[in-house]
Formats: structure tokens, sequence, C-alpha cells
């Protein structure tokens, strides 16, 4: 099995078509296994933290919740 890196100059060069088109691959949920829609959501949220203005329109695809710990 091989480990996904993502690196910050990879994310940096995305371009709004790339983050779509990772979004319409997580939405369709057609993947041959589950570590290749695993990988696709890592990256998804990789670049919800460091470009969060290009996944504004999919962040519904990672269930990110506030959480309140009080």
């Amino acid at each position: 099995m091989t480990t996904l890196s993502i690196s910050k100059t990879e994310i940096a060069a995305m371009t709004t078509k790339d983050v779509e088109d990772l979004a319409t691959r997580l939405e369709q949920d057609n993947y041959s296994n589950a570590f290749e829609g695993l990988n696709d959501w890592h990256l998804l949220r990789a670049v919800a933290f460091q470009r969060p203005e290009l996944v504004e329109s999919y962040i519904h695809l990672l269930d990110l919740e506030a959480y309140d710990e009080a």
C-alpha cells in the first residue's frame, strides 16, 4: 500500500477546475476501492485547510462540524 503525500506546492497549484473534478469524483463515489475515495477525501480536506476559498462550494463533502467541548 502506498502512502498519500500531499505537498503545499501541489495544493498551491490546484485550480478551481481541479477542485471541481475532485468534488465530482467524491460525489459520484464510484471508486474501485475504499482507499481511492479516502485519498480524494484527504486531498479535499488538505485543500480546505490551505486554500479554503476553493472548497467553499464543496464543504458538505468533508462533514466538518464545530464541536462544543464545554
